[in-house]
């Protein structure tokens, strides 16, 4: 289990890049990685990227912190889960340096990334969208590695305490959001809800509505110290005035619904029929077709209405053709979902090996920009008649200029006066067009496989709930004799 949070560089790179770097921090910064720069030149390398962006806002770079659970998760494992985020999050378009800190019980991956990328020089854009996707990034490596995964409220996070109080069965928070669940099923309006919060213990503020009104609802426990907004940052989405009084409206506008009868009586269904049978009949008109999801027949209204249960049968029945009825048969939608997890496997595969190839790629790209950009400031200083001064004028550059040589030689082997970048630049392009199209390919089969699996997953239900035979228990089963076939074999027993 990890959990995540975010914020923006405004200031100095320099000293966030030297706070996560502290060695009494990272095993004598052993556990030290970056991408598109070094932890020394990372200023350098961010303040060159910055200068290609056109955007005017003042982030230089963000700090991601990513928190594990304690003793969930081993130093170097953490380590590899921080490269790993920081590959997927990034794309290998911004540089980055991740430092995993070990000075605490919880383990935790500090990851310092520039705002703007090499590749497009486009700022990164953070708001609520991307930390989502921060998130989710964060607990599939969690699942990959076996980790535990915080499952969230609707749309908002948890911090780790709430989490864990909720957990452990001790949150307030919870229990507000239950007692609010109870009253809303029990209310006859809205002003009849407030009463009943209040009336559980609950003090309340700002629900009235019109002009000079509250913007939130606020409710504080006898024992609560503060008030808490009903506002989806505090409670969730569903738990605001508008969508309180919108719930017990709903549920007050169901409580008036009858249950529907068919109108003709339905046929009585032929029991020998197998479930095969059935899933090839098909509604007449697909866009006209029935219910696409099944009804839990096994509930006391049913078992007590035969003429319920007949209609619900036949409903179901209807649901099973129209979901099916691409597949002739059960077996044919089981081979269905063997080839697609084939095709998510074999995509996801090709994904993951091409990513690999495109980090380097992209780092060698990246320095092979920064020695072409810088190259003149070397040589006119090589010329100069006062190196010294010329160095003082120009030392970021030169210092960018040195330390793109030097990677570009001491760790890939190339040699820059031989480089061809724009054949270079052409070459990444088209790894990054062919990376687009993969991620298209395991994005549109993941999608495919899920609803082949949800059909699967509706019919085992049906199943289980209708207990029909299969084409295999059918043949099983003995041939039914008739009268005069019984009382021949009963005279002939009689005669032995």
């Amino acid at each position: 289990m990890a959990y995540t949070k975010i914020h923006a560089i405004k200031a100095s790179i320099s000293s966030a890049v030297a706070y996560i770097c502290n060695p009494k921090k990272t095993d004598e910064k052993l556990l030290i990685d970056s991408f598109g720069c070094s932890p020394e030149t990372a200023a350098l390398d961010f303040k060159f990227a910055l200068s290609k962006g056109r955007s005017s806002d003042n982030n230089k770079g963000f700090h991601l912190i990513q928190s594990f659970m304690p003793g969930e998760v081993s130093y170097d494992e953490a380590h590899q889960i921080g490269i790993e985020l920081a590959d997927r999050l990034l794309q290998t378009k911004y540089s980055y340096v991740v430092a995993t800190h070990i000075d605490h019980n919880h383990i935790h991956n500090h990851i310092v990334f520039c705002a703007t990328d090499n590749i497009e020089h486009k700022k990164y854009d953070d708001n609520r969208r991307s930390y989502y996707h921060i998130r989710e990034l964060s607990d599939q490596l969690c699942q990959e590695h076996n980790l535990s995964v915080i499952i969230p409220g609707p749309k908002r996070g948890l911090k780790y305490n709430e989490w864990l109080a909720q957990k452990n069965g001790t949150s307030w928070k919870e229990k507000l959001r239950n007692d609010i669940d109870e009253c809303i099923k029990i209310s006859n309006s809205y002003d009849h809800f407030v009463e009943l919060i209040k009336a559980k213990g609950y003090e309340v503020k700002g629900q009235d509505f019109g002009e000079g009104s509250a913007k939130y609802i606020a409710f504080r426990p006898l024992e609560g110290k503060q008030f808490v907004r009903g506002s989806a940052r505090s409670l969730g989405p569903e738990y605001s005035k508008e969508e309180i009084k919108n719930r017990i409206d709903n549920n007050i506008e169901k409580s008036k619904q009858k249950i529907p009868f068919p109108k003709k009586q339905p046929v009585n269904l032929d029991e020998t029929k197998t479930v095969d049978d059935m899933l090839k009949r098909q509604p007449k008109d697909p866009l006209k077709g029935p219910r696409t999801t099944l009804i839990d027949t096994s509930i006391d209204k049913f078992q007590q209405s035969p003429g319920l249960l007949q209609w619900a049968n036949v409903q179901n029945l209807k649901a099973m053709a129209s979901a099916y009825a691409s597949a002739n048969s059960i077996a044919e939608l089981e081979v269905k979902i063997a080839e697609q997890k084939t095709l998510v496997k074999t995509s996801k595969e090709s994904l993951v090996a091409l990513e690999k190839k495109m980090k380097p790629a992209a780092d060698i790209l990246h320095y092979a920009e920064i020695y072409q950009t810088n190259l003149r400031y070397h040589n006119a200083m090589a010329k100069s008649k006062d190196p010294d001064r010329y160095y003082r004028n120009h030392d970021t550059e030169i210092n960018l200029f040195n330390a793109a040589e030097h990677a570009l030689k001491s760790i890939y082997g190339i040699n820059p006066d031989k480089m061809n970048y724009k054949k270079m630049s052409e070459q990444f392009q088209l790894m990054l067009d062919k990376k687009a199209t993969l991620s298209e390919t395991w994005k549109s089969a993941e999608k495919e496989l899920s609803s082949l699996e949800k059909q699967l997953q509706e019919l085992q239900s049906y199943l289980e709930l209708q207990q029909l035979p299969t084409q295999e228990e059918v043949k099983e089963e003995p041939e039914k004799q008739t009268p005069e076939e019984t009382k021949s074999k009963d005279k002939k027993t009689t005669l032995q």
